[in-house]
């Protein structure tokens, strides 16, 4: 963990920023509950637990700061809440999702299916592909259980 706060001290550094206790604060927290997609005010109220005397509002500061920074991503679910995920040192890209709509749950796909799309999009067009986000919107293995017999199953594959 020290080593990636000292990572995410030295990208704020290097954008005229400090990583100040209550920013440390913020992204101790998002580091510790990296695969739960907090909101900002979940965030808020962990880090109230190791840094008492910070308010909601540098909270919401810190993370903007963080999602501009490209330090983590600010994503949106569908459910209206705005929720950040700690961009991961492994891929040049941000993780892909799949989002249940009908109980929430989120699981990660860390692999970049969308390389080879990239690599066409700057054969084609010479369009160099910063960044890219894929999020998929379904029902997942267990409300599909819970509704076998219903309208949506495993089994009720999209056609090609």
């Amino acid at each position: 963990m020290e080593s990636r706060i000292e990572k995410i001290k030295q990208q704020l550094q290097s954008q005229g920023f400090k990583l100040t206790p209550q920013r440390e604060a913020t992204v101790r927290i998002l580091l510790e509950n990296e695969q739960d997609h907090l909101s900002a005010e979940e965030v808020y109220m962990l880090v109230k637990d190791i840094a008492p005397e910070i308010g909601l509002a540098t909270v919401y500061r810190t993370l903007e700061l963080l999602s501009e920074l490209h330090v983590l991503e600010k994503l949106n679910f569908g459910d209206g809440v705005a929720r950040y995920d700690l961009r991961s040192d492994d891929n040049h890209h941000h993780h892909h999702h799949l989002i249940c709509v009908e109980c929430g749950s989120v699981k990660e796909i860390k692999e970049d299916w969308l390389l080879p799309l990239e690599d066409r999009l700057f054969r084609e067009f010479k369009f160099k592909v910063i960044d890219h986000r894929l999020d998929f919107q379904g029902i997942c293995s267990e409300c599909a259980e819970k509704h076998s017999g219903n309208e949506t199953s495993l089994n009720d594959q999209p056609s090609a």
